[in-house]
Formats: C-alpha cells, structure tokens, sequence
C-alpha cells in the first residue's frame, strides 16, 4: 500500500504572515497593471496561457468535473488541514464542488523527507495510476521520467480522460475493456468505446477532458520559508489546472514563482486566479487545443475589463 512507502515527516512552516517588498513593475507583468489597450490585454493573457498550460498531446485543456476531493498523507492533522481547506477553497471559488474526507482524493498530496526515493518507489509500486493505458490520458513516459528524478520542491503528475458528454463514459478504450459478447478474435468494434455522434460542428464537440487524479509530491526539507498558506496556493494551482513543470513564468506575477523568491509572492495572485476563472469559465467544448486556448485567454480578458468597469462605478456613487 501506498501507506508503507510514505516517511514519517513532520512539516513546520511559519504562519505569520511577512510584508513583501513593493513590486518592482520591470520584474514581472502583472495583471493590475495592464492598461486600457484591448490588444496589449489580450496579447499578455495569451501568452500567460501558453505559458503555463499544459494539456495532453493535442488535446484540450483538461478540468475538473463537478467537483474534487483532496487528501493529504504523511502530516499531521494541524498542518494537513490547512492545505485540504486551502485547495478546497479555491476549487469551490471557481464553480467546483469540494467534498471532505473520507471521501476517496482525487487530488494526493504527500509530504516525505526524500522525494525522489518516494516517487520512484511510489511509481514501481502502482505504474496503472500514472499511466492508465488509455490514448490521451497522461504525458507519456518521457515526462513521467522528468516526474520521476524531477529536483523541484514541489512535483505534480495529472491524470486526464476524453469523455463522452452525453454519456459521461470514457471516449477512448481502457485496458480490458470489451463491449458485449467479446470473444477475442471479432471485429475491434467489441473492444473500442462506442460514442455515438449526435452532430458535427466547426468550433465545438461533443467530447470534454477531465481531469481524473492529480498526484503532489511535497519535498518537506527543501520548504525553507514557505508559509502554509503559501504552499496550499501553489497547490491550489497545479492541482486544479493542468501547469507545465517546465514553465518560465519570469516575466508574470504568479504564484508558480513561489520557490524562486518566497518573499515576494503572497499566493495566488491576479494572473493565476484570472487563468483558474478562465478555464472553468470558458466553453469546455471546443474542437482544438489551440481554439480552447484562445477561449481561456478571451475569458481572462473580459473578466479583468468587467472588474475594471466595476471597480470605476465603486469610485464614482462614494
């Protein structure tokens, strides 16, 4: 069981809170700051998009459905909790429902003394958990590798399925999967998953991509001064969106900066809560990665225009 594997580790992060450091407006874009002009807007939220996204192969960027379930294995009850309420809150801030143990995680975090060993064994032990065997479900093994020997404080491995909207059924063949009377030498029909088309369009499907398990590996020794709030909004973020590891997110205020400069990054900030809005925000049904993306990026925009707009009527009736 995944139990034997886990480390006795005990995770001590400071609570207060600290004053950061004005923000240097050359250091990074933040999303307070664009201006007024339509274009730069969308330019900057395309690129943030592009930036950090990560769906599978040529698929659409994945989500959650409905509503998610996070545990925590390996910290005591004081600290776990924090993080399950942490992530819990911001999954419920974006339309999801979060339900509370003991339900059955979707969303896993272990905290361990020795990441790497954890994983590798973690990995041996449960191969069908990381990769399925289903098309389209995960990175592939290339990037399970880059999982595996990751040396990021935090590391994150997502589990996504092309589903049937009308069904809620897989959309692609499972290991051992087998429609009725399956004898092993028939047409393949017996073995792929049937999802009637109930039509044809340019821009959308009938297909969805939902993020099944996301597992979190948390490297306690390396946390140095990251509060727990800190820490459950990095989580928040890579748990309920699918986040390139590999991202260079320099150039924007975002939590994903945490383990670069704790000091100056307070949690989620007005780029990742924009990108989370967007993506549960936008039409779950497009044809392609790229018009998803395009989605997503118009959903950032407006939303920071309709904030703007309301923020200038608040100034106006004080």
């Amino acid at each position: 069981m995944i139990a034997a594997l886990m480390l006795a580790a005990a995770l001590t992060l400071p609570q207060q809170e600290r004053a950061a450091p004005p923000p240097d407006p050359d250091a990074a874009v933040r999303l307070e700051d664009v201006v007024v002009d339509s274009r730069r807007l969308e330019d900057a939220a395309r690129e943030f998009v592009d930036e950090v996204s990560n769906p599978v192969g040529r698929r659409g960027l994945a989500r959650w459905h409905r509503g998610v379930c996070v545990g925590v294995a390996n910290l005591q009850p004081e600290l776990a909790q924090p993080l399950i309420d942490r992530v819990s809150d911001v999954a419920r801030g974006i339309g999801l429902t979060s339900h509370e143990p003991p339900c059955h995680p979707t969303i896993l975090i272990v905290a361990t003394t020795d990441a790497d060993d954890f994983t590798e064994k973690f990995i041996a032990m449960r191969p069908a958990l990381f990769r399925p065997g289903g098309s389209g479900m995960n990175q592939g093994p290339a990037a399970l590798e880059r999982f595996r020997t990751s040396d990021q404080v935090v590391r994150w491995w997502s589990v996504s399925q092309p589903t049937d909207s009308d069904t809620g059924q897989s959309a692609v063949r499972m290991p051992g999967q087998c429609n009725l009377n399956c004898t092993g030498t028939g047409s393949a029909i017996q073995y792929a998953p049937n999802t009637p088309v109930r039509g044809t369009a340019r821009l959308s499907s009938q297909y969805r991509q939902d993020l099944k398990r996301t597992f979190v590996i948390v490297d306690v020794d390396r946390l140095g001064e990251v509060t727990l709030d800190q820490l459950g909004d990095y989580i928040a973020m890579v748990a309920l969106a699918q986040i390139d590891p590999d991202a260079d997110t320099s150039r924007f205020e975002t939590v994903l900066n945490l383990f670069e400069d704790p000091s100056r990054v307070r949690g989620l900030s007005g780029w990742d809560q924009a990108y989370l809005n967007g993506l549960y925000g936008a039409s779950w049904y497009r044809i392609n990665q790229n018009s998803q993306v395009h989605a997503v990026s118009d959903t950032i925009a407006r939303e920071y225009r309709q904030d703007r707009a309301s923020e200038d009527l608040d100034d106006r009736t004080e």
